[in-house]
This record gives C-alpha cells, structure tokens and sequence, in this order.
C-alpha cells in the first residue's frame, strides 16, 4: 500500500509479479538505492528482416513490439514484430496482420489501455504523415484499424510521444516536409466516441525540436530533455530539460535549472536521438544518443524532477552495455526491466543485439 500511495497504482501493478521473487522492501529499495543494477545482454532467436533502421518500439505488457522503419534504398517499411520475453527462448515472430498502415519511418509507436498499439506521423512513400492506426494485440487476428480524427496536427516525423493516463496519446515537436522544427503538443484520447485532437494551448513553449524525448512521472507529468532544437537561426543539439503538468487547469512548460552535485558530472552532454526510461519511482535515466564529440556514449544520466533543486548524477553500471549507438529504441518491461534494441555505431546497423539495464535483482527471479 506504501508503494502504491506513493508510484501509483499502475505502477505497482506493472512491478507486482517481481514483488513474488523479491518482496515489496526488497524491491522497493533496489530501485530506490539502484544496489542491484546492472547490464546484461540477451541472445534472443529469429529476426527482422528486411534488414532496417529508424523504426520504432515499444513494450506491451512483457512483450517487445516493433513497427515500420526505413528499409534499402530509403524504403518506407510497414510490417510488425513481436518478441515474448515470457518465453523460455525468446524468438522475433512476425505479426500476420489483415491489414497494415502505409509504411513508414520516423514515426512514434505506444502502447495504450495495455494491449493496443498506436501508429503515429513519420514519413512514407508521398511525404510526411500525420495518420493514426491502432491494433489490438491480444485480438484474436490482429488487424491495424485506422482512426479518423479530428483537428490533425501537422504532417510530421522525428517528433517524441508518450502516454498518460493510460488511454491519452501525446505527441511533440518534431519536424515538416519543409524542414521547419516545431515545438507544438498534441494530446489525443482514443477513449471517447469520437476521437478529436486537442492542442496543449500555452503561453510559452520551449525551442521548436526533434529527436528529443518525453518521459511521464507522476500520472501526468512529462520531463522533455535533448534534441535538436533551434538555437536563434541555428539548429544545434540540446541539453535543455523541462517539465509540465498535463493534470494543471492552465499547463506550462517549466524550465529546469541544474545543481551539480558530488555524484554529478554536471548536465548530460548535449544530444538527440537518444533513450529515456522512467524509473516507478519517478526518476529518469538518459543514455546514448548522437553526442557530439568524445563524450562517453555509455555513460548513465539520472535526475529526479519532483526534488526542489534537480541533481543531475551519473550511474557506474557494471555489466555488458550497449555499443556507442545512436537511433536505438527503449522499452521497460514489467517496471524494472529496460531493453535496448537497435541502434547506428557510425558504421553499421546495430539489428539483433538486446541489452538490458535490470533495475532490481533479475538472477532472483526465473527471467
């Protein structure tokens, strides 16, 4: 009850089955004092094939979801995958679907009310999208069904989502046909009869962007951090953070100020295309991303947005991590385990290989 009063009900009842290997205290000081994380790689069968780059994924329940990407020759991909991390040897399975979207790349993919998948924007075989498909997974034939909403925002790719609530999509920035950054955000319910666009009106928006990263904490707080965003005239890579409170009668974007503590190495290098994970108890790691320079790509960022002076610190996690990537996609899994798949190291495409940062004591449990 501790637990749930303070991450949630969601929360709790994503962690609940690591809860029967390890216990509420265990559990909930490992992911306070992150004693037991660690790195470690994951030899998984199958494949994604064709072969791809900027898809993107996302995690249902504890199952690997993955959609879309570019293909040889710039080819807009629109077939779906699935890996069961529930399975004794997990293997990729292509989805066999009645329908699918147009293909695409550089779009975002989320999951909703914990079986749905939603496909939004990126770029297709006629330019720029601002579409919207979902598919039920745990339908007995899974059929991607487009949503005819109302009030679109504009055609798009390279912008961030994330959900809250459960059932609400968010989207932000990202970039036009025209290569114009934005810096609007979109909120869409797909729970009611007739599903409408609403523009998160304010009186103030951090620099137009892409690449950047969304994360939730605390029901419907959102923590943006990267990016390429426009700096006057120029385009330059980010290390801004801000906050906003979508639950607020009036949300406004917040900036974050940065104290350096003796953990802390100062702000994250600037970057885009990075990953971000909320953490259930609030906090968030940043990790890789395109960084200019000879900063370490596998170094570990946290921050905690709800402190009065944010810290930002950096994590030693031993173990195997990734390689230098960028363009890599993130999904947690039942609270505590955060997968990393894909991802550019300059020289090739980066496809198989699946890193996992634990979060709690994983050789206690059967995963």
């Amino acid at each position: 009850m501790v637990c749930q009063n303070a991450w949630g009900r969601e929360v709790t009842s994503a962690l609940e089955p690591m809860t029967k290997k390890l216990g509420w205290g265990r559990l909930a000081r490992e992911l306070t004092t992150l004693e037991a994380v660690c790195w470690r790689k994951l030899t998984v069968g199958g494949a994604v094939e064709p072969s791809r780059c900027n898809y993107s994924a996302c995690a249902v329940g504890n199952r690997l979801v993955l959609f879309g990407g570019e293909g040889v020759n710039m080819q807009p991909m629109n077939d779906t995958f699935v890996l069961n991390l529930d399975d004794k040897n997990p293997v990729w399975c292509r989805v066999s679907v009645n329908s699918s979207p147009p293909g695409r790349w550089g779009h975002t993919l989320s999951c909703l009310n914990r079986s749905w998948l939603v496909v939004f924007g990126g770029c297709g075989r006629q330019g720029l999208l601002n579409d919207v498909f979902v598919l039920d997974l745990d339908a007995k034939q899974p059929t991607w069904k487009e949503v005819l909403v109302r009030a679109p925002p504009l055609p798009r790719s390279w912008h961030s989502s994330c959900t809250v609530e459960g059932s609400k999509l968010v989207i932000s920035g990202g970039c036009t046909d025209a290569g114009v950054l934005l810096s609007d955000m979109f909120l869409l319910d797909l729970m009611t009869e007739e599903p409408v666009w609403r523009e998160v009106s304010m009186l103030w928006a951090p620099p137009s962007r892409l690449g950047h990263s969304l994360s939730v904490y605390g029901g419907a707080k959102i923590f943006m951090f990267g990016g390429l965003a426009m700096s006057g005239h120029l385009q330059l890579r980010s290390a801004e953070s801000y906050t906003i409170n979508l639950q607020d009668e009036k949300p406004k974007w917040t900036q974050i100020g940065y104290g350096v503590g003796s953990q802390s190495g100062g702000v994250p290098p600037p970057r885009l295309d990075h990953v971000a994970v909320s953490m259930p108890c609030g906090r968030i790691i940043i990790f890789g991303g395109s960084i200019a320079g000879l900063n370490s790509p596998s170094q570990l960022f946290l921050i905690d947005p709800c402190e009065e002076k944010p810290l930002w610190r950096t994590l030693s996690v031993p173990g195997w991590p990734p390689k230098l990537a960028w363009g890599h996609s993130t999904c947690v899994v039942g609270g505590t385990r955060v997968l990393v798949l894909g991802g550019h190291t300059g020289e090739e495409w980066i496809l198989n290989e699946l890193h996992e940062l634990c979060l709690a004591s994983w050789q206690d449990s059967d995963i």
